[in-house]
């Protein structure tokens, strides 16, 4: 049985689901598209974004520094009534659609150093769009332009963000595993979320692993929602004038004039 939206709408379309032990369902196949009618008769198609959070599963993670990209998807999650409640490529995630765009919202749960196998794993069969099969990119046939990646980032100031078209890994370990899996590939959008650095000489696996303090959450908080409506923009309008204000905005938010 298929279950979809308004054919006026945006139409998800979700097949019947298989029941996994320890887990609720993955989907047996699955499509997802979106169209419109246009002025001229003929139907616009969307095509699909993979919004990926980068993150460590578990209680004992929550409100980390280093699980800000979780809690992006969570609040996107329930910003745009997305529920996560599949497992599938070793992540959990949900489908949906911001406006009229069909959007997949996915936590991997491999842990951070290995987000690459479930993004893209190392499988040797290649699709139309350049990612191996087996990928949630390539099973949902999302090309990489569309692949936004969502993580903490030190060498912002805490609660900055900033969304760029590409780049590099930055020796964030999470983001190299995605683009080792890539063979490299850098060329896909990502949204990173400033932490800071650890203060004097404290180590870095225990700065990244520490809960924020009062006003460092109060500033993350109010961060991650800016970055709810850049995240819209984004899938809504590419990367236009409103995201470089985005971006200009965030650089000097804390610089009084």
């Amino acid at each position: 049985m298929l279950y979809a939206v308004s054919p006026s709408t945006t139409a998800v379309s979700f097949p019947t689901r298989r029941h996994l032990k320890g887990h609720q369902f993955v989907p047996a196949r699955i499509s997802v598209s979106a169209s419109l009618p246009a002025s001229n008769g003929s139907k616009v198609e969307y095509t699909p974004w993979l919004i990926v959070g980068l993150g460590n599963p578990g209680n004992k993670y929550h409100g980390t520094r280093h699980n800000v990209g979780f809690e992006m998807i969570d609040l996107m999650s329930k910003a745009e009534g997305i529920l996560l409640n599949t497992i599938q490529a070793k992540a959990l995630i949900g489908l949906g659609s911001i406006g009229e765009v069909p959007v997949l919202l996915a936590k991997p749960q491999t842990y951070m150093n290995y987000s690459g196998e479930s993004v893209c794993p190392h499988l040797s069969l290649v699709n139309y769009f350049g990612l191996k099969v087996g990928s949630l990119a390539a099973y949902y046939q999302v090309p990489l332009r569309h692949i936004l990646l969502v993580y903490d980032e030190m060498s912002l100031p805490n609660g900055v963000m900033r969304i760029q078209p590409k780049g590099g890994h930055g020796h964030h370990n999470g983001l190299r595993s995605v683009m080792g899996h890539l063979d490299g590939c850098r060329e896909f959008p990502r949204l990173c979320i400033g932490i800071g650095n650890p203060p004097g000489t404290m180590d870095m696996k225990a700065f990244l692993l520490q809960k924020f303090s009062p006003v460092e959450r109060k500033q993350v908080d109010e961060a991650l929602e800016q970055g709810i409506e850049a995240v819209r923009s984004l899938v809504l309008n590419g990367f236009n004038n409103n995201i470089t204000r985005f971006n200009l905005g965030q650089k000097y938010k804390y610089h009084k004039v």
